[in-house]
C-alpha cells in the first residue's frame, strides 16, 4: 500500500503563487510515477501534471503549461507542484496520485485509471 498526503493548499489572490507538496510512504518513492489532478465543483477530475520516477520526464495540461512546475525529491519521498500566476479557474481540490506500473507511456499518465493510489486532496481557492 502507498499512502499519499497533500499539503500546501489555501486561499490566494489571482496572480499569486502556491506550492503543493505530496509526501508518500509505504513503498520506495523512486519506484512511483507521480501525478497531480484537480477537481472543481461540478466538474470531473482532470489531469494537471505528471513526473517520471527519476524526474526526467514531465507533462502538463495545456491549461497550466508555463505556469505550473512539477518536481520531486526522491530523498524526501515528496513530489511538488509549484503554481504561479494563479487564476480563479484554477480553484479546485488538488489530488496527488501514484502509479507503480512500469510500462505506461507518457500520455497514458494523463488518465485517472493510470494511477492506483490517491491522496485525500487539498483545496486551492483563487480569488479574483
Amino acid at each position: 500500500q502507498v499512502q499519499l498526503v497533500e499539503s500546501g493548499g489555501g486561499l490566494v489572490q489571482a496572480g499569486g503563487s502556491l506550492r503543493l507538496s505530496c509526501a508518500a510512504s509505504g513503498r520506495t518513492f523512486s519506484t512511483l510515477y507521480m501525478g497531480w489532478f484537480r477537481q472543481a465543483p461540478g466538474k470531473e477530475r482532470e489531469f494537471v501534471s505528471s513526473i517520471s520516477r527519476g524526474g526526467i520526464n514531465t507533462d502538463y495540461s495545456d491549461s497550466v503549461k508555463g505556469r505550473f512546475t512539477i518536481s520531486r525529491d526522491n530523498t524526501k519521498h515528496t513530489v511538488y507542484l509549484q503554481m504561479n500566476s494563479l487564476k480563479p479557474e484554477d480553484t479546485a481540490v488538488y489530488y496527488c496520485a501514484a502509479d507503480i506500473a512500469g510500462w505506461r507511456s507518457l500520455g497514458q499518465y494523463r488518465a485517472l485509471d493510470a494511477y492506483a493510489y490517491w491522496g485525500q486532496g487539498t483545496q486551492i481557492t483563487v480569488s479574483s
